[in-house]
């Protein structure tokens, strides 16, 4: 890792490019990753999985880093993630439909990789991109 580049940029980076197989220089294999709409995950295979169905759903997933801070223990980062819907990811399903919204991610570090991470989107923005409300599942509960 260069100075310039925190262990979360090249963990998006990875996978915004499928490359979960790399995942491992990143995360600890008991990582921990506190996602919103179902897509929390436990153990590296976990997050490599839930890679792997976030860029059969969104082939054109990309996260645009805006700031960083960071030290030994700690990243924090905002970034712009944008993409196409074109299938199901965890509680939603579009058929070609793009988003772009906001998300903040906190990590905390052990040896230069990251053992949990907190993501936090817009998840409002996103649904309403998207053409629902709320998520599908969500839906049905309420009905």
């Amino acid at each position: 890792m260069t100075l310039s580049e925190s262990v979360l940029e090249q963990l998006f980076a990875a996978g915004d490019a499928g490359d979960v197989e790399s995942f491992a220089t990143f995360l600890h294999h008991d990582v921990v990753v506190h996602a919103p709409m179902g897509l929390s995950t436990i153990g590296l295979v976990a997050e490599q999985d839930s890679w792997r169905r976030a860029k059969s759903a969104m082939r054109d997933l990309h996260h645009q880093f805006l700031s960083v801070l960071k030290n030994e223990q700690l990243e924090a980062a905002r970034c712009v993630v944008t993409g196409t819907l074109d299938g199901s990811y965890g509680e939603i399903t579009a058929v070609d439909k793009p988003f772009k919204v906001d998300q903040a991610l906190f990590a905390r570090l052990r040896d230069g990789k990251i053992e949990e991470l907190w993501e936090i989107v817009d998840t409002a923005s996103l649904l309403g991109q998207l053409g629902s409300d709320e998520p599908s599942d969500k839906t049905e509960e309420r009905k």
